[in-house]
Protein backbone atom coordinates (compact mmCIF):
# COMPACT_ATOMS: atom_id res chain seq x y z
CA UNK A 1 0.00 0.00 0.00
CA UNK A 2 1.17 2.96 -1.53
CA UNK A 3 1.97 6.67 0.92
CA UNK A 4 -1.07 9.20 -0.81
CA UNK A 5 -0.03 12.11 -2.19
CA UNK A 6 -1.36 15.31 -0.17
CA UNK A 7 -4.36 16.51 -2.04
CA UNK A 8 -4.59 20.11 -0.89
CA UNK A 9 -8.08 21.70 0.52
CA UNK A 10 -8.47 25.72 -0.66
CA UNK A 11 -11.87 26.39 0.69
CA UNK A 12 -15.45 25.20 0.25
CA UNK A 13 -19.16 25.42 1.36
CA UNK A 14 -21.67 24.39 3.20
CA UNK A 15 -24.99 24.68 2.26
CA UNK A 16 -28.03 25.43 5.52
CA UNK A 17 -29.19 21.85 5.89
CA UNK A 18 -32.57 23.62 7.26
CA UNK A 19 -33.43 24.90 4.25
CA UNK A 20 -36.20 23.91 1.89
CA UNK A 21 -35.76 25.23 -1.12
CA UNK A 22 -38.83 23.43 -3.11
CA UNK A 23 -40.48 25.38 -0.79
CA UNK A 24 -38.74 28.41 -1.91
CA UNK A 25 -39.19 27.33 -5.35
CA UNK A 26 -36.21 26.86 -6.36
CA UNK A 27 -34.44 23.52 -7.60
CA UNK A 28 -31.21 21.81 -8.03
CA UNK A 29 -30.15 24.58 -10.46
CA UNK A 30 -30.07 26.77 -7.82
CA UNK A 31 -28.60 24.90 -5.02
CA UNK A 32 -25.71 24.24 -7.03
CA UNK A 33 -25.13 27.66 -8.40
CA UNK A 34 -25.39 29.07 -4.67
CA UNK A 35 -22.60 26.47 -3.45
CA UNK A 36 -20.63 26.60 -6.24
CA UNK A 37 -20.44 30.97 -5.82
CA UNK A 38 -19.80 30.30 -1.84
CA UNK A 39 -16.70 27.45 -2.67
CA UNK A 40 -15.13 30.08 -5.32
CA UNK A 41 -15.59 32.64 -3.13
CA UNK A 42 -14.59 31.19 -0.03
CA UNK A 43 -11.44 29.21 -1.32
CA UNK A 44 -10.41 32.89 -2.60
CA UNK A 45 -9.57 31.78 -6.49
CA UNK A 46 -11.08 33.02 -9.79
CA UNK A 47 -13.82 31.12 -11.37
CA UNK A 48 -11.32 30.04 -14.09
CA UNK A 49 -8.96 28.87 -12.14
CA UNK A 50 -11.09 25.48 -11.87
CA UNK A 51 -9.89 23.18 -14.40
CA UNK A 52 -12.48 19.94 -13.95
CA UNK A 53 -15.29 19.22 -12.54
CA UNK A 54 -17.21 16.56 -10.15
CA UNK A 55 -20.18 15.95 -8.51
CA UNK A 56 -21.56 13.62 -6.36
CA UNK A 57 -25.42 13.24 -6.72
CA UNK A 58 -27.25 10.02 -5.87
CA UNK A 59 -30.61 10.09 -7.37
CA UNK A 60 -31.33 13.41 -8.91
CA UNK A 61 -33.30 11.73 -11.60
CA UNK A 62 -36.17 10.41 -8.90
CA UNK A 63 -36.51 13.68 -6.76
CA UNK A 64 -35.69 16.59 -9.16
CA UNK A 65 -35.85 14.87 -12.64
CA UNK A 66 -32.79 15.70 -13.69
CA UNK A 67 -29.78 14.42 -14.67
CA UNK A 68 -26.07 15.18 -16.11
CA UNK A 69 -25.81 17.99 -13.59
CA UNK A 70 -22.41 18.70 -14.54
CA UNK A 71 -23.99 20.93 -17.22
CA UNK A 72 -24.19 23.40 -14.54
CA UNK A 73 -20.75 24.25 -13.92
CA UNK A 74 -20.84 26.67 -17.35
CA UNK A 75 -24.04 28.52 -16.44
CA UNK A 76 -22.96 29.57 -12.93
CA UNK A 77 -20.03 31.14 -14.73
CA UNK A 78 -19.41 31.01 -18.57
CA UNK A 79 -15.10 30.46 -18.12
CA UNK A 80 -16.38 26.96 -17.00
CA UNK A 81 -18.44 26.30 -19.84
CA UNK A 82 -15.66 24.21 -21.56
CA UNK A 83 -14.04 22.05 -18.56
CA UNK A 84 -14.38 18.49 -18.34
CA UNK A 85 -17.14 17.52 -15.92
CA UNK A 86 -18.26 14.10 -14.63
CA UNK A 87 -20.89 12.59 -11.92
CA UNK A 88 -20.13 10.13 -9.59
CA UNK A 89 -23.44 7.66 -7.81
CA UNK A 90 -22.32 5.13 -5.11
CA UNK A 91 -25.85 6.00 -2.93
CA UNK A 92 -24.76 7.67 0.57
CA UNK A 93 -20.98 7.10 -0.37
CA UNK A 94 -21.58 9.40 -3.75
CA UNK A 95 -20.25 12.67 -2.64
CA UNK A 96 -16.58 10.77 -1.40
CA UNK A 97 -16.73 8.84 -4.59
CA UNK A 98 -16.79 12.29 -6.62
CA UNK A 99 -13.64 13.46 -4.13
CA UNK A 100 -11.56 10.14 -4.63
CA UNK A 101 -12.09 11.16 -8.75
CA UNK A 102 -10.45 14.57 -8.39
CA UNK A 103 -7.75 13.80 -6.21
CA UNK A 104 -7.15 10.76 -8.92
CA UNK A 105 -6.97 13.67 -11.41
CA UNK A 106 -4.73 15.85 -9.90
CA UNK A 107 -2.73 12.90 -8.92
CA UNK A 108 -2.17 11.86 -11.96
CA UNK A 109 -1.09 15.72 -13.65
CA UNK A 110 -3.91 15.94 -15.60
CA UNK A 111 -5.21 19.06 -13.67
CA UNK A 112 -4.25 21.55 -11.12
CA UNK A 113 -7.25 22.58 -9.31
CA UNK A 114 -10.62 20.39 -9.61
CA UNK A 115 -14.03 21.56 -7.80
CA UNK A 116 -15.75 18.60 -5.94
CA UNK A 117 -19.80 19.55 -5.77
CA UNK A 118 -21.93 17.57 -3.39
CA UNK A 119 -25.77 18.22 -3.66
CA UNK A 120 -29.11 16.29 -3.33
CA UNK A 121 -32.85 17.13 -3.43
CA UNK A 122 -34.75 15.56 -1.01
CA UNK A 123 -37.22 17.36 0.63
CA UNK A 124 -39.59 18.08 -2.14
CA UNK A 125 -41.75 14.99 -1.70
CA UNK A 126 -43.01 12.97 1.36
CA UNK A 127 -41.25 11.16 3.30
CA UNK A 128 -42.53 7.17 2.19
CA UNK A 129 -42.38 8.82 -1.48
CA UNK A 130 -38.34 9.69 -0.18
CA UNK A 131 -38.13 6.33 1.32
CA UNK A 132 -38.99 4.90 -1.99
CA UNK A 133 -36.55 6.51 -4.01
CA UNK A 134 -33.72 5.77 -1.47
CA UNK A 135 -34.44 2.28 -1.93
CA UNK A 136 -32.79 2.75 -5.35
CA UNK A 137 -29.46 1.27 -3.12
CA UNK A 138 -30.99 -1.62 -2.28
CA UNK A 139 -31.15 -4.52 -4.64
CA UNK A 140 -34.82 -4.40 -5.65
CA UNK A 141 -36.47 -7.24 -5.49
CA UNK A 142 -33.78 -9.15 -3.52
CA UNK A 143 -33.94 -7.39 0.14
CA UNK A 144 -36.17 -5.05 1.94
CA UNK A 145 -38.74 -5.55 -0.55
CA UNK A 146 -42.63 -3.75 -0.26
CA UNK A 147 -43.53 -7.25 0.98
CA UNK A 148 -41.42 -7.44 3.85
CA UNK A 149 -41.63 -3.62 5.03
CA UNK A 150 -42.34 0.23 4.40
CA UNK A 151 -39.12 1.66 5.17
CA UNK A 152 -35.99 0.23 3.15
CA UNK A 153 -33.33 1.61 5.36
CA UNK A 154 -34.61 1.18 8.64
CA UNK A 155 -35.59 -2.08 8.00
CA UNK A 156 -31.87 -3.23 6.70
CA UNK A 157 -30.34 -0.97 9.77
CA UNK A 158 -32.70 -3.34 12.15
CA UNK A 159 -31.50 -5.98 10.44
CA UNK A 160 -27.40 -4.73 11.42
CA UNK A 161 -28.79 -4.11 15.21
CA UNK A 162 -30.01 -7.51 15.17
CA UNK A 163 -26.59 -9.01 14.07
CA UNK A 164 -25.11 -7.18 16.40
CA UNK A 165 -27.24 -8.25 19.10
CA UNK A 166 -26.36 -12.18 18.21
CA UNK A 167 -22.64 -11.50 18.04
CA UNK A 168 -22.21 -9.64 21.07
CA UNK A 169 -25.14 -7.96 22.65
CA UNK A 170 -26.27 -4.54 22.06
CA UNK A 171 -28.36 -2.11 24.70
CA UNK A 172 -30.41 0.18 23.35
CA UNK A 173 -29.69 2.92 26.10
CA UNK A 174 -26.41 3.31 23.95
CA UNK A 175 -27.98 3.65 20.63
CA UNK A 176 -30.25 6.05 22.31
CA UNK A 177 -26.92 8.11 24.10
CA UNK A 178 -25.23 8.18 20.34
CA UNK A 179 -28.69 10.21 19.15
CA UNK A 180 -28.48 12.64 22.01
CA UNK A 181 -24.50 13.53 21.66
CA UNK A 182 -25.21 14.07 17.83
CA UNK A 183 -28.40 15.97 18.46
CA UNK A 184 -26.60 18.04 21.06
CA UNK A 185 -23.59 18.63 18.89
CA UNK A 186 -26.14 20.11 15.97
CA UNK A 187 -27.24 23.12 18.44
CA UNK A 188 -24.15 24.34 17.99
CA UNK A 189 -24.24 24.11 14.27
CA UNK A 190 -25.30 27.30 12.23
CA UNK A 191 -26.17 24.91 9.22
CA UNK A 192 -27.37 21.97 11.41
CA UNK A 193 -31.19 21.35 9.82
CA UNK A 194 -31.98 20.54 13.97
CA UNK A 195 -30.41 23.10 15.33
CA UNK A 196 -33.93 24.68 16.71
CA UNK A 197 -35.76 21.28 17.50
CA UNK A 198 -36.75 20.50 21.06
CA UNK A 199 -37.24 17.59 22.39
CA UNK A 200 -39.42 16.52 25.51
CA UNK A 201 -37.85 14.59 28.52
CA UNK A 202 -37.53 11.50 27.43
CA UNK A 203 -37.53 11.64 24.05
CA UNK A 204 -33.68 9.62 23.69
CA UNK A 205 -35.56 6.63 25.03
CA UNK A 206 -37.66 3.42 24.40
CA UNK A 207 -40.88 4.87 25.29
CA UNK A 208 -43.22 4.38 22.02
CA UNK A 209 -44.61 7.72 22.10
CA UNK A 210 -41.62 9.80 22.87
CA UNK A 211 -39.65 7.82 20.75
CA UNK A 212 -41.86 5.80 18.65
CA UNK A 213 -40.37 2.10 16.44
CA UNK A 214 -39.98 2.81 12.83
CA UNK A 215 -39.36 -0.74 11.41
CA UNK A 216 -38.26 -3.30 14.18
CA UNK A 217 -35.97 -1.90 17.13
CA UNK A 218 -35.13 0.96 14.77
CA UNK A 219 -36.65 4.16 16.27
CA UNK A 220 -37.20 7.67 15.40
CA UNK A 221 -34.38 9.00 17.16
CA UNK A 222 -32.04 6.62 15.76
CA UNK A 223 -32.74 7.90 11.79
CA UNK A 224 -30.41 10.30 10.19
CA UNK A 225 -32.44 13.02 8.34
CA UNK A 226 -34.05 13.31 5.16
CA UNK A 227 -32.36 16.59 4.08
CA UNK A 228 -31.55 19.28 0.76
CA UNK A 229 -28.25 20.17 1.00
CA UNK A 230 -25.21 20.89 -0.99
CA UNK A 231 -21.32 21.21 -0.17
CA UNK A 232 -18.47 22.17 -2.25
CA UNK A 233 -14.86 21.75 -1.77
CA UNK A 234 -12.34 23.00 -3.97
CA UNK A 235 -8.73 21.17 -4.35
CA UNK A 236 -5.48 21.69 -5.79
CA UNK A 237 -2.23 19.89 -6.20
CA UNK A 238 0.85 20.62 -4.00
CA UNK A 239 2.40 23.38 -6.69
CA UNK A 240 -1.14 25.53 -7.38
CA UNK A 241 -1.74 24.84 -3.22
CA UNK A 242 1.86 26.53 -2.85
CA UNK A 243 0.67 29.65 -5.73
CA UNK A 244 -2.39 29.95 -3.80
CA UNK A 245 -0.61 29.93 -0.30
CA UNK A 246 1.94 32.66 -1.16
CA UNK A 247 -0.54 34.95 -2.70
CA UNK A 248 -3.08 34.44 0.33
CA UNK A 249 -0.25 35.08 3.08
CA UNK A 250 -0.19 31.68 4.21
CA UNK A 251 2.64 28.93 4.50
CA UNK A 252 1.85 25.41 2.51
CA UNK A 253 1.66 24.23 6.14
CA UNK A 254 -1.50 25.92 7.05
CA UNK A 255 -3.68 24.77 4.39
CA UNK A 256 -5.95 21.69 5.13
CA UNK A 257 -4.40 18.74 3.10
CA UNK A 258 -5.64 14.92 2.42
CA UNK A 259 -3.01 12.92 3.73
CA UNK A 260 -4.89 9.68 3.62
CA UNK A 261 -7.92 8.12 1.80
CA UNK A 262 -9.49 4.22 2.08
CA UNK A 263 -12.30 3.13 -0.38
CA UNK A 264 -13.32 -0.82 -0.70
CA UNK A 265 -16.63 -2.03 -2.02
CA UNK A 266 -18.78 -4.96 -0.55
CA UNK A 267 -21.08 -7.08 -2.67
CA UNK A 268 -25.08 -5.03 -2.74
CA UNK A 269 -26.89 -7.97 -0.71
CA UNK A 270 -26.39 -6.99 3.53
CA UNK A 271 -26.90 -11.27 3.70
CA UNK A 272 -24.16 -11.80 1.35
CA UNK A 273 -22.08 -9.39 3.57
CA UNK A 274 -23.00 -10.70 7.10
CA UNK A 275 -22.54 -14.36 5.25
CA UNK A 276 -18.67 -13.61 4.28
CA UNK A 277 -18.08 -11.91 7.98
CA UNK A 278 -19.19 -14.62 9.63
CA UNK A 279 -16.84 -16.41 12.51
CA UNK A 280 -14.89 -13.00 11.84
CA UNK A 281 -14.16 -10.76 15.18
CA UNK A 282 -15.97 -7.50 13.11
CA UNK A 283 -19.65 -7.56 11.72
CA UNK A 284 -18.15 -6.05 7.88
CA UNK A 285 -14.22 -6.65 7.73
CA UNK A 286 -14.17 -4.34 4.54
CA UNK A 287 -14.79 -1.32 6.86
CA UNK A 288 -12.51 -2.07 9.33
CA UNK A 289 -9.97 -2.14 6.52
CA UNK A 290 -11.42 1.42 5.12
CA UNK A 291 -10.28 3.08 8.59
CA UNK A 292 -6.62 1.51 8.44
CA UNK A 293 -6.02 2.10 5.21
CA UNK A 294 -6.63 5.85 5.54
CA UNK A 295 -4.48 5.95 8.66
CA UNK A 296 -1.74 4.47 7.45
CA UNK A 297 -1.63 5.97 3.77
CA UNK A 298 -1.33 9.48 6.67
CA UNK A 299 1.30 7.91 8.51
CA UNK A 300 -0.49 6.71 11.24
CA UNK A 301 -0.94 3.62 12.66
CA UNK A 302 -4.64 3.31 13.03
CA UNK A 303 -7.71 5.67 13.42
CA UNK A 304 -7.84 6.14 17.56
CA UNK A 305 -4.14 8.21 16.71
CA UNK A 306 -5.98 10.93 15.25
CA UNK A 307 -8.02 13.68 16.87
CA UNK A 308 -11.71 12.88 15.95
CA UNK A 309 -13.91 11.10 13.73
CA UNK A 310 -17.06 12.44 11.30
CA UNK A 311 -18.84 9.53 10.25
CA UNK A 312 -21.90 8.17 9.04
CA UNK A 313 -24.57 7.57 10.92
CA UNK A 314 -27.65 7.41 8.99
CA UNK A 315 -29.19 5.17 11.91
CA UNK A 316 -27.41 5.17 15.41
CA UNK A 317 -26.46 1.18 14.47
CA UNK A 318 -23.76 2.60 12.02
CA UNK A 319 -21.71 5.14 14.28
CA UNK A 320 -21.84 2.49 16.84
CA UNK A 321 -20.30 0.07 14.61
CA UNK A 322 -18.22 2.56 13.12
CA UNK A 323 -16.44 3.01 16.93
CA UNK A 324 -15.05 -0.95 17.19
CA UNK A 325 -14.52 -0.87 13.50
CA UNK A 326 -12.01 1.97 13.55
CA UNK A 327 -10.08 0.25 16.24
CA UNK A 328 -11.56 2.57 18.96
CA UNK A 329 -12.58 -0.36 21.27
CA UNK A 330 -12.36 -4.31 20.68
CA UNK A 331 -15.20 -5.58 18.38
CA UNK A 332 -18.80 -5.47 19.79
CA UNK A 333 -17.24 -3.16 22.57
CA UNK A 334 -18.41 0.27 21.38
CA UNK A 335 -20.67 0.37 24.16
CA UNK A 336 -17.66 1.29 26.47
CA UNK A 337 -16.61 4.20 24.38
CA UNK A 338 -19.86 5.33 24.91
CA UNK A 339 -19.95 5.13 28.63
CA UNK A 340 -16.77 6.66 29.22
CA UNK A 341 -17.38 9.77 27.18
CA UNK A 342 -14.63 9.31 24.40
CA UNK A 343 -16.75 10.28 21.72
CA UNK A 344 -18.34 13.58 23.00
CA UNK A 345 -17.04 16.95 21.58
CA UNK A 346 -15.20 17.24 24.69
CA UNK A 347 -14.04 13.20 25.03
CA UNK A 348 -10.51 11.93 23.69
CA UNK A 349 -11.89 10.77 20.34
CA UNK A 350 -14.70 13.43 19.50
CA UNK A 351 -17.12 11.71 17.19
CA UNK A 352 -19.74 13.81 15.33
CA UNK A 353 -18.92 17.42 16.06
CA UNK A 354 -20.90 18.69 13.26
CA UNK A 355 -23.66 17.07 14.46
CA UNK A 356 -23.44 14.05 11.83
CA UNK A 357 -26.16 13.07 9.53
CA UNK A 358 -28.87 12.62 12.77
CA UNK A 359 -28.19 16.09 13.92
CA UNK A 360 -26.89 17.72 10.96
CA UNK A 361 -28.91 16.20 8.17
CA UNK A 362 -28.07 13.95 5.31
CA UNK A 363 -28.34 15.41 1.69
CA UNK A 364 -27.28 11.75 0.28
CA UNK A 365 -24.89 13.11 -2.74
CA UNK A 366 -23.62 16.02 -0.51
CA UNK A 367 -22.46 13.86 2.52
CA UNK A 368 -19.05 12.54 2.04
CA UNK A 369 -17.83 15.85 0.56
CA UNK A 370 -19.51 17.61 3.42
CA UNK A 371 -17.28 15.34 5.56
CA UNK A 372 -14.38 16.54 4.21
CA UNK A 373 -15.04 20.04 4.48
CA UNK A 374 -15.58 19.82 8.26
CA UNK A 375 -12.58 18.02 9.07
CA UNK A 376 -10.42 20.84 6.85
CA UNK A 377 -13.10 23.35 9.25
CA UNK A 378 -11.48 21.50 11.97
CA UNK A 379 -7.94 21.35 11.61
CA UNK A 380 -7.95 25.28 10.21
CA UNK A 381 -9.66 26.24 13.93
CA UNK A 382 -12.93 27.23 11.40
CA UNK A 383 -15.55 24.60 12.72
CA UNK A 384 -16.90 27.75 15.38
CA UNK A 385 -19.25 26.26 18.05
CA UNK A 386 -18.66 22.65 16.53
CA UNK A 387 -14.74 23.07 17.06
CA UNK A 388 -12.90 20.33 18.97
CA UNK A 389 -10.01 21.28 20.66
CA UNK A 390 -6.60 21.37 19.49
CA UNK A 391 -7.87 19.30 16.23
CA UNK A 392 -4.83 19.00 14.07
CA UNK A 393 -5.93 15.43 11.79
CA UNK A 394 -9.48 14.54 11.73
CA UNK A 395 -11.18 11.39 9.85
CA UNK A 396 -14.31 10.71 7.74
CA UNK A 397 -16.02 7.52 7.01
CA UNK A 398 -18.97 7.36 4.66
CA UNK A 399 -20.99 4.66 3.59
CA UNK A 400 -22.87 4.01 0.89
CA UNK A 401 -25.85 0.96 1.28
CA UNK A 402 -25.78 -1.38 3.57
CA UNK A 403 -21.85 -0.63 4.16
CA UNK A 404 -21.71 -1.65 -0.17
CA UNK A 405 -19.45 0.95 -0.52
CA UNK A 406 -17.04 2.30 2.28
CA UNK A 407 -14.53 5.39 2.09
CA UNK A 408 -12.36 7.35 4.32
CA UNK A 409 -10.12 10.59 4.24
CA UNK A 410 -7.91 11.63 6.47
CA UNK A 411 -7.71 15.69 6.69
CA UNK A 412 -5.37 17.72 8.55
CA UNK A 413 -2.46 20.34 8.61
CA UNK A 414 0.98 20.45 9.72
CA UNK A 415 3.78 17.24 8.99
Amino acid sequence: MKHSSDIYILGGSHSDFARNWAREGLGLYDMFEHSLQQAVADAAIEPAQIEVGHVGNFAGELFARQGLVGGFFGHVYPELAAIPTSRHEAACASGSIAVLAAMRDIEAGHYAIACVMGIELMRNVNGKTGAEYLGAAAWQGREATAEECDFPWPFLFDRITREYDRRYGIDSDHLNRIAQINFGNARDNPNAQTRQWQFAEGAFSCDDQLNPVIEGVVRKQDCGQITDGTACVILASEAAAREHAARVGLALADLPRIKGWGHRSAPLLLEDKLALSAGQPLVFPHAAAVFTEAAQRAGFAGAAQLDGLETHDCFTVTEYMAIDHCGLTAPGESWKAIEEGRITRDGDFPVNASGGLIGLGHPVGATGVRMVLDCARQVTGRAGGCQVPEAENMMTFNVGGSTTTCVSFVVGVGQ
